[in-house]
């Protein structure tokens, strides 16, 4: 069936946590004539304003880019300035840093699957309306979050930007008694996340898969937080100190942030697909089970049904948090004494929406040089692009309002650090026939 015509879909403003961003899809008879997905936030500057600064404020000035995921800014850039100094922390320090990221994990998965995407799927504007339906549902959820907010509390100090992580480790050591009061929540928190796993798996999903470059960590041993090399499913396989060999950055006309892509090869996803896709066999086995009982079975190529490989994770991120305490044992010191001394440091680290590379460069004194953040947002960008130009293409014939709802929801599937409002397009239809 043919449109005989031009339709538009045309969103002014997408609500963000970092910003502001648009949609625009044109339609010309039955093909997709046009894509963008702009970003027109203004530029905000911090790797400029961190040149001068001392080293060791890096980790509380890049945790305020973000305040869903500040401890993925912390970590990854105590990662790459500890690399520039030459630090090796405790290994009790190393399994806190995890137990620290299991709390974001939790907070942030969960966030996006009950308030942001669920009611999608459910068929409400935002998580308000669901509750009035779905009121347990949207219960648990609060308390899933809760938990994970608990743990970023205390480990670092507060809910929103914590402050106790530090260059080398923390600045407050932490005992066995203090995290083993999380322990009844966390328990009930993996109960509750393997609920979760099985309300998501029975949403209705569109018939949509790509052909996807997947890009995330690989650790030997672990399913990757903090450490690890980068990999991809076509042959990547670099060190941190690499990514900018392999890796770019580019300017497009559209949008404000800059788009990164693989050298020579163009668009690729990073994320919770991407992970659960390179990694499934480092999952614990109560996330492989909980994952192969919802049919969800590398490689999964369905966007739409990443909701269901994050609240996976979500299993895993809980009982990871278990297993830290339960192996914890306190450090003789908080943390390493970091020196003055020149270098580079680069580090990746998976944030809830994938690699967050860090390179900073530091004279003989500990100030920053230069600094250079690739965030896990800007290198999905153009990806979400290509997904969304696909997925349009089976739209065509949609009724606009279907359509920009669909699209509304895609664009969701990758969590692009969009505000708490879960409704956050206002949407103008421009139908010319």
């Amino acid at each position: 069936m043919s449109t005989g015509g031009t339709r538009t879909i045309r969103v002014d403003t997408l609500a963000r946590v970092e910003g502001e961003g648009a949609l625009y899809i044109k339609f010309q008879g039955d093909r997709v004539a046009d894509v963008k997905l702009r970003i027109y936030e203004p530029p905000r500057f911090f790797e400029a304003f961190m040149r001068g600064r001392h080293c060791s404020e890096a980790l509380d000035i890049t945790s305020r880019i973000c305040g869903i995921c500040p401890i993925a800014y912390q970590m990854s850039a105590a990662h790459a300035v500890e690399r520039a100094l030459g630090i090796q922390c405790d290994p009790a320090i190393r399994l806190l840093r995890r137990l620290f990221y299991c709390g974001e994990w939790i907070e942030s998965h969960v966030l996006h699957v009950y308030m942001l995407h669920a009611p999608d799927f459910l068929g409400y504007p935002d998580a308000i309306a669901m509750a009035k339906d779905h009121r347990v549902v949207v219960e648990k959820g609060l308390r899933l979050e809760k938990i994970g907010n608990r743990i970023v509390s205390l480990l670092g100090g507060r809910e929103i930007h914590p402050i106790s992580a530090a260059i080398g480790g923390f600045y407050k050591t932490f005992s066995r008694s203090e995290l083993r009061e999380l322990v009844d929540d966390l328990e009930w928190a993996l109960e509750a996340s393997l609920d979760t796993v099985k309300l998501v798996a029975g949403f209705d999903f569109p018939d949509f898969e790509q052909d996807y470059d997947f890009v995330a960590l690989r650790h030997p041993e672990e399913y990757p937080f903090n450490e690890g090399r980068l990999v991809s499913n076509r042959g990547l396989d670099i060190d941190a100190a690499q990514y900018e060999d392999h890796f770019s950055e580019l300017h497009v006309e559209h949008s404000n942030a800059l788009w990164s892509v693989l050298k020579g090869r163009g668009t690729y996803l990073v994320g919770p697909m991407a992970r659960f896709n390179l990694n499934f066999d480092r999952l614990p086995a109560v996330a492989q089970e909980a994952a192969r009982v919802a049919g969800l079975v590398p490689p999964v190529k369905n966007p739409f049904r990443s909701i269901v490989v994050r609240a996976v994770e979500i299993v895993f991120a809980c009982a990871e948090a278990l297993r830290a305490i339960r192996e914890y044992e306190p450090p003789a010191h908080a943390r390493v004494e970091a020196p003055n001394r020149a270098g580079i440091g680069r580090a990746i680290t998976e944030a809830p929406r994938g690699i967050l590379y860090h390179r900073y460069a530091i004279d003989d004194n500990g100030l920053i040089l230069t600094a250079k953040i690739v965030p896990p947002t800007s290198q999905n960008q153009s990806r979400i692009e290509d997904d969304l130009r696909a997925f349009a293409a089976q739209l065509v014939t949609t009724p606009l309002d279907e359509a920009t709802w669909k699209c509304e929801q895609a664009v969701r599937n990758y969590d692009p650090c969009i505000s708490c409002a879960t409704h956050f397009l206002k949407v103008r239809i421009d139908r010319e026939l």
